[in-house]
C-alpha cells in the first residue's frame, strides 16, 4: 500500500494570507479563467487549474464581487460563468444556512454524540483510521495526507473522498465534515457542512454523490495517480448508503434581529476573522475611539484546529490590522488568545466605550458565541451593533431554494 505523500516536484499550493497577496493571486489567475470550465475538474500537482483563492474569499480578504469582476476585464460573462458560479456557491451556502441555523446546531449535537457516546466507538475507530491514511484505497489515503499536510484539497478530490467516506466506508458524514473543518484553510460552517450533507443525500433529499473509478481515472493526473491504484476496484460500482432522509429543512430565521443604531461617540470597532476587509465595508465611515482585532481562539481549540491553520489565521488578522490602522488612522490591538467575550469586555472598559460595532458573522461558532459577547459588553456599559454588507442583505432572501434558482435570481438582479 502506498504510504508516502510525495507532492511531486510542483510542491504544495500556497494560500495568501494578506489582501495584497490575494489580489496578486487573482491577477495571476485571470488569464487562465477562460479555461476554467474545461479544466477545473482535473486534479493536477499544485492545482494550477483553480484559483486557490478560497481561503482568502472565505475570510474576506477579498470579496466574491472582486473575484467575479476581475475576469470580466478579459472575457465575456458567458466564458467565465462557471468560475463565477463557483465563487458564489460559497455565498449561497452561507445565505442558505443563515436562513436555517437549526441545521448547524443539529450537526453540532450529532457530532457531540458521535464523539462521546459508547455506541459510536466503532465508527470513531474506523474514522480515525481513514483520517490517518490507513484506509483500503491508496488514493483516498493520499488525499487524507494531502489535506493534513497542505490544509487543502481540490474540490473534485473532496467530493470523491466524502462519497467514499459516506457510501463505501459507511461512516457518519458528520465525522467526515469535522475532519475537513479542522484542516481546510477555507472551511466555513456553511459550505463544509452543507456540502457533506449534499454528498450524503440530505441537502437535496435522496440525491447522493458516488465516487466512481472511471471518473477518478479520467480526472486525476497520472503523476498523482501513478501506482496509487490499490483499492480502486471498490469504486467500480459503488452503491448509495441512505439512512432515514429527514424532510427538507424549513426557513426558521427569515429576518435578522434589529440592531441598536450607531452612536456618534464612544464607538469601538471589533474586527474578527469572519470578515477581514473593514476598510471596504459598512464599518469604513466610523471614526472609532478604539479598534480590536480578536481571533476566536476558543473556537480554534474547541474544534481542534491544527497549529498551521491557526498560524494562517493569525497572519490574516495581522494583515487586517495593518490595513485597519491605515484606514481609520487609529492604533489597533490584536488578540488571539484568551476568552473572547471577557477580552472584548476588558477592551471596552479600558477605552470607555459605549458601543462596539462589528460586521455580522454568519451562522457558525462565532455567531454561537455572540450572546456571551453581548453580556460581557453590557456589564461594561456597552452595546454590540452588528452591521451587514448590503450585498449580503440582497443575496440572503434569494437562497430559499436550490443553487440554480438562487443563481437565476442573482443574475436577473445583477442585469437589472
Amino acid at each position: 500500500m502506498q504510504t508516502s505523500l510525495d507532492l511531486t516536484s510542483s510542491g504544495a499550493p500556497g494560500f495568501p494570507s494578506s489582501r495584497a497577496g490575494a489580489l496578486e493571486r487573482l491577477r495571476e489567475f485571470v488569464p487562465r479563467a477562460g479555461r476554467y470550465a474545461r479544466d477545473r475538474n482535473k486534479v493536477l500537482p499544485g492545482h494550477p487549474n483553480v484559483s486557490r483563492l478560497s481561503p482568502a474569499i472565505r475570510h474576506r480578504l477579498i470579496t466574491e464581487a472582486e473575484c467575479a469582476a476581475a475576469p470580466l476585464e478579459r472575457y465575456a460573462p458567458s466564458t467565465v460563468e462557471k468560475f463565477t458560479q463557483e465563487v458564489y456557491w460559497r455565498r449561497y451556502w452561507k445565505a442558505w444556512l443563515s436562513l436555517r441555523p437549526q441545521v448547524w446546531s443539529g450537526y453540532l449535537a450529532d457530532l457531540e454524540a458521535l464523539r462521546h457516546e459508547p455506541e459510536f466507538e466503532d465508527a470513531r475507530t474506523r474514522a480515525a483510521a481513514c483520517e490517518a491514511a490507513r484506509g483500503p484505497i491508496d488514493l483516498m489515503n493520499y488525499f487524507a495526507r494531502e489535506l493534513v499536510e497542505t490544509d487543502y484539497l481540490h474540490n473534485h478530490a473532496r467530493m470523491w473522498f466524502a462519497g467514499w467516506w459516506v457510501h463505501v466506508e459507511r461512516l457518519p458524514w458528520q465525522l467526515g465534515a469535522d475532519f475537513f473543518y479542522r484542516h481546510l484553510l477555507d472551511a466555513d460552517p456553511a459550505s463544509n457542512t452543507l456540502s457533506w450533507r449534499w454528498v450524503a443525500g440530505l441537502q437535496t433529499p435522496g440525491k447522493t454523490y458516488l465516487p466512481r473509478r472511471s471518473n477518478i481515472e479520467k480526472y486525476v493526473d497520472p503523476e498523482i495517480l501513478g501506482s496509487r491504484t490499490g483499492g480502486l476496484e471498490l469504486l467500480e460500482q459503488p452503491e448509495a448508503f441512505l439512512g432515514d432522509v429527514p424532510p427538507r429543512p424549513e426557513v426558521t430565521q427569515a429576518t435578522r434581529p434589529e440592531e441598536p443604531a450607531l452612536e456618534e461617540d464612544g464607538v469601538g470597532i471589533w474586527i474578527h476573522e469572519e470578515d477581514l476587509l473593514p476598510e471596504e465595508s459598512p464599518l469604513a465611515p466610523i471614526r472609532p475611539a478604539a479598534i480590536q482585532l480578536a481571533g476566536h481562539g476558543e473556537a480554534w481549540r474547541r474544534f481542534r484546529l491544527p497549529a498551521r491553520r491557526e498560524e494562517w489565521l493569525r497572519s490574516a488578522l495581522a494583515d487586517a490590522r495593518i490595513r485597519a490602522e491605515r484606514h481609520f488612522d487609529t492604533e489597533a490591538d490584536l488578540v488571539t488568545d484568551g476568552p473572547l467575550a471577557e477580552g472584548l469586555g476588558a477592551w471596552a472598559t479600558r477605552h470607555g466605550l459605549r458601543q462596539v460595532a462589528a460586521l455580522r458573522p454568519e451562522t457558525g461558532p462565532l455567531a454561537d458565541d455572540l450572546d456571551g459577547v453581548r453580556r460581557a459588553l453590557a456589564e461594561c456599559g456597552a452595546t454590540l451593533t452588528l452591521l451587514d454588507r448590503p450585498e449580503d442583505v440582497a443575496l440572503r432572501p434569494l437562497a430559499t431554494g436550490g443553487f440554480f434558482s438562487f443563481w437565476k435570481k442573482f443574475r436577473s438582479a445583477s442585469d437589472a
